[in-house]
């Protein structure tokens, strides 16, 4: 778990990600945080590590996810 982001990560806004399904998958919760970075989390067990990634780092992983650029 991150120690940089500790206080915003219990305060945090979390959503499921919309790739996310109700039958019990693979599903993944974000969180923008307030200092320019994205929190990611596993929904089954919440009390696991949470990643935070740098805005620019978690964009440049998004857009080569949408692009197709990461093998399946």
């Amino acid at each position: 778990m991150s120690t940089q982001h500790p206080q915003e990560l219990d305060q945090a806004d979390w959503f499921t990600s919309s790739y996310s399904n109700n039958q019990g998958g693979d599903c993944v919760e974000g969180a923008r945080l307030s200092a320019d970075a994205m929190a990611i989390r596993d929904t089954k067990d919440r009390t696991r590590a949470t990643f935070v990634f740098p805005t620019p780092t978690w964009t440049t992983f998004v857009t080569a996810v949408r692009s197709g650029d990461l093998p399946q």
